[in-house]
């Protein structure tokens, strides 16, 4: 069995003073007229401290949720954005003077210089193939920024039924009448236009930039030990076999990884850094609960499964979806449960680590941590082969609306990233940050070249090409703007920028954070109450 270092617990909030909290503010609020939550918008109070949050944070922010899907491109989802065709059943209206995105002009869609027009999928067309998008072919379809050669490097055609397989595939494109609910987000929110992964690649270095932006540090263990050599994820290694993660496999401190080669992750992950704060926090994953816990011989087994649109079972937990599995300071390898509610947001024998009821029960209760990481299920996480945009839509809607519905809403930001772009066509080049000239793995700018040759990659450690394709961002708020669209550079790691700034958690050394976009100006941090837009689950619509 493996082993994790235990940290010294710290006090936990008692859950029956959270609960008197929480039902405290529910009743100011509804004595306040501010619990109607039937009607199409509502009014929401100003920041209130619950517990799990922290006095002294930067902005009003005491409460931040980041919903991390899975492997779309921006043009994928918002391409045409806010003009939907409305020939499905659905019909999606913008609001007047909604602002414009960098997205797919007339020339794009019908003289594309990939050689194929990107074309819109319809709701019935939901379960698609997985794209390829692993690190060298999607430098390639980028092209030394001509983004022309995407069917060529990243598309896949072919796949097993019932998922949708059509040539030209990976240039197309989804609207408002299928993905309504982040379309119906991004009119009464804030979203970004020019948001990227911080470097190119799969799942698994997505993961990690998350939580810390930094995806030097890697080691490949096995059965026998350390010492494993395997360039296809673990590049430029070092004398010690130290190198950078490009690829995607599963954590070394997680029973439910699968079998053989592991990844494992040194340096400061964003947990350290909250934990060394005492600020609350919890990475919520669907599936992440054994189903059958594990011995002192035998190890856990994350068994749960949900069926998609499609009718296929989808087991729930997906290892390398958990960045914080990789690092032995915040792994909780055998998947044990905390020992109660009132651990969840603090030290203890899960390790932050929970299962996504969990953060369900902190909602209802009254104990949310101050920063909260959610994976949805697998089937629920818009992963194409496995999920799809409409099962998405509806483990984000009834998540979301369950913030809304809180007492949390009035001190709370809700931001949907993605982890990857999953090889999808986006027009976009994605602006070079740190350069890298790696022979056996780079190719934007010709064979073995990333960004300029001559510059330095930050930290001197190759293989971290970036910033990668273009990804959705959203921001989801009583003090995000309304229908606004950011136009500044932002990536992955300006997440983790804002959880530092906001909590004055201090940095991570190598970390990309320090060249990150702000989020900031999503929010308008003057405004005193915003609407809840509640959401249909199933279509997305505006009830």
């Amino acid at each position: 069995m493996m082993h994790v270092k235990a940290k010294q617990g710290r006090a936990i909030v008692a859950a029956a003073g959270a609960v008197v909290l929480c039902f405290m503010f529910a009743t100011a609020q509804a004595s306040a007229g501010g619990s109607d939550l039937g009607s199409r918008t509502s009014q929401a109070g100003g920041a209130v401290l619950l517990a799990g949050a922290r006095e002294g944070t930067a902005t009003p922010i005491q409460h931040l949720v980041v919903i991390y899907d899975e492997n779309v491109s921006f043009d994928h989802y918002f391409g045409t954005y806010p003009n939907a065709a409305n020939t499905d059943g659905t019909t999606f209206a913008a609001k007047p003077n909604t602002p414009s995105v960098n997205g797919l002009t007339s020339a794009l869609l019908t003289d594309n210089p990939n050689g194929a027009a990107p074309t819109r999928l319809t709701p019935a067309q939901a379960l698609t193939c997985d794209q390829d998008h692993s690190d060298t072919p999607e430098q390639q379809a980028y092209d030394y920024g001509l983004t022309d050669r995407f069917p060529q490097y990243t598309g896949v055609a072919s796949c097993s039924s019932p998922n949708v397989g059509l040539p030209g595939l990976v240039m197309d494109y989804y609207d408002g009448n299928t993905v309504t609910a982040l379309w119906n987000y991004a009119q009464n929110y804030a979203m970004s236009d020019d948001n990227y992964d911080t470097t190119y690649g799969p799942s698994t270095p997505g993961a990690i930039n998350l939580a810390s932006g930094q995806t030097y540090g890697g080691e490949v263990v096995d059965a026998t030990g350390r010492g494993v050599t395997d360039a296809a994820v673990v590049a430029s290694p070092n004398s010690s076999d130290v190198g950078t993660d490009i690829g995607d496999m599963d954590p070394y401190f997680d029973d439910c990884s699968q079998a053989g080669d592991r990844l494992e992750m040194t340096g400061q992950n964003v947990g350290d850094l909250l934990d060394a704060k005492g600020v609350t926090w919890g990475w919520f994953q669907g599936g992440f609960g054994a189903t059958i816990p594990a011995t002192a011989t035998t190890p856990a087994v994350c068994g749960a499964t949900h069926t998609n649109i499609g009718g296929v079972a989808v087991a729930d937990y997906s290892a390398h979806h958990d960045p914080f599995e990789f690092y032995r300071s915040t792994a909780n390898p055998h998947h044990a449960a905390p020992a109660s509610e009132a651990e969840v947001g603090h030290d203890g024998r899960a390790e932050h680590q929970y299962d996504l009821s969990y953060f369900y029960r902190s909602i209802e209760d009254g104990g949310l941590p101050a920063v909260s990481f959610v994976k949805q299920a697998a089937y629920q996480d818009g992963h194409a082969g496995y999920s799809d945009p409409l099962d998405e839509q509806a483990g984000l809607v009834s998540l979301i609306n369950s913030i809304e519905e809180s007492p949390y809403w009035g001190s709370t930001a809700i931001v949907i990233a993605y982890d990857d772009s999953d090889g999808w066509y986006d027009h976009q080049a994605p602006p070079n940050v740190n350069s890298s000239t790696d022979p056996a793995v780079d190719a934007l700018d010709g064979p073995g070249v990333c960004g300029t040759a001559s510059r330095a990659p930050l930290a001197a450690e190759q293989d971290r090409c970036g910033y990668g394709p273009r990804l959705p961002l959203l921001v989801i708020s009583p003090y995000a703007k309304d229908d606004y669209v950011n136009h500044s550079v932002t990536d992955q790691s300006s997440i983790l920028a804002f959880i530092q700034h906001n909590w004055s958690t201090g940095t991570i050394s190598g970390s990309l954070a320090q060249y990150a976009g702000s989020l900031e100006p999503f929010f308008d941090f003057g405004k005193r109450s915003a609407r809840r837009v509640i959401l249909s689950p199933s279509s997305g619509a505006v009830y």
